[in-house]
């Protein structure tokens, strides 16, 4: 499968007046493949948004190259940059972009008429877009008078009308209702399907990329922290900042001595295997679904007892104190306790990860000021 999008060594620095230089960008590598969909994840300030505007051409790299479609088209040790609508790329970003003087034809065929299309192509490739974005009859109407979702078709419709071979999507759907946004997700997808396209989609929702994806980048301070498929990132997260970015997470403060496990603030053992080398003060990861839940020592867990009991329609969550933290727990509805009720806590192959660093907190905090 061939490449469509590629960055080798892509670095961007910004100089602010008043936090100095910032790397947003730290030295990217990334191949994205032909008819993919590729996320860019992260909170703000990690990066995503500076990289997909690189790709477009609206920011200039610091050092690296990008290439698309087989093309060079930004490299600093060649000084080349090329601009933006010379790129053939679609693009679709978290404000719907679209003109409000000029009625839902018009904005479709804007991109056609700049480039000097002939009317007759151009009214043909504006009824295919306008079909597909399920737009067709409302040609003559003005976006004032239609939903949110319906002025986000209009950009997807002006974005596919040029038959790109890459699309960028920006945040697309942040301005939608939930319901709406899980639509779209599918109408971006059956787009992608019937067009070919290949899709960059940034986005800080985590569950709106695992949806979309074939495969995601999460990025955190300007660097690469992982990237593989939804499940792989889901299952298998290389560091406790993508296994807490990627759904929700249960993190116990331990100490590892005499070949025991000890949550912070107790004397009380949790009894799970200690990888080899491991010692000292530990952070243990998992899922609060993940985490049993039994009412006898027999299953071996940490006893405690439940400290608050929530019912929601999907399941029932339950806090507990494990030492001096206060722990999640997901169930199904079908395991009840009482509040105060005692119980035996066990942690099934959790993931180990070190102590938190405070300092990249600091760092993380300070990137969201730029």
């Amino acid at each position: 499968m061939a490449d469509q999008i590629v960055l080798r060594n892509v670095t961007k620095i910004f100089t602010t007046k008043t936090l100095g230089d910032i790397t947003a960008v730290d030295n990217f590598n990334i191949s994205v493949h032909e008819g993919e969909c590729f996320s860019f994840l992260g909170p703000s300030g990690c990066g995503k948004s500076t990289t997909l505007r690189m790709i477009a051409g609206f920011e200039d790299l610091t050092n690296g190259e990008i290439e698309l479609c087989g093309k060079l088209v930004s490299s600093s040790s060649k000084k080349l940059y090329i601009p933006p609508e010379e790129r053939g790329l679609g693009m679709v970003f978290q404000a719907f972009a679209v003109w409000p003087h000029m009625n839902v034809f018009d904005n479709v065929a804007f991109p056609l008429k700049i480039k000097k299309v002939n009317k007759s192509e151009i009214k043909k490739r504006v009824d295919e877009a306008l079909k597909h974005t399920s737009l067709t009859g409302l040609e003559n109407v003005y976006p004032g008078e239609l939903s949110g979702g319906q002025q986000q078709r209009i950009a997807l419709a002006r974005a596919i009308v040029t038959n790109p071979k890459v699309m960028l999507l920006d945040e697309p759907l942040s301005n939608l209702d939930p319901k709406l946004r899980e639509t779209m997700r599918f109408e971006i997808k059956a787009l992608q399907k019937k067009f070919g396209f290949t899709i960059i989609f940034v986005t800080h929702d985590q569950s709106e990329a695992m949806a979309i994806s074939d495969r995601m980048m999460v990025c955190d301070m300007g660097k690469i922290m992982q990237i593989d498929t939804p499940e792989n990132l889901y299952n298998k997260p290389n560091s406790r900042f993508v296994h807490n970015f990627l759904g929700e997470s249960t993190f116990i403060n331990v100490t590892v001595k005499d070949s025991a496990v000890y949550p912070k603030g107790s004397n009380q053992t949790i009894g799970i295997d200690i990888p080899k080398g491991v010692r000292g003060d530990m952070v243990v990861a998992t899922r609060p679904n993940e985490i049993e839940l039994a009412k006898s020592a027999e299953s071996g867990g940490f006893r405690t007892f439940i400290q608050k009991r929530i019912f929601l329609t999907d399941r029932t969550e339950y806090l507990v104190p494990v030492g001096e933290q206060l722990v999640k727990i997901q169930t199904p509805h079908r395991v009840r306790f009482d509040e105060n009720e005692s119980c035996y806590v066990r942690f099934v192959e959790p993931i180990w990860y070190p102590a938190d660093d405070e300092k990249e907190q600091a760092e993380r905090n300070r990137r969201q000021l730029i």
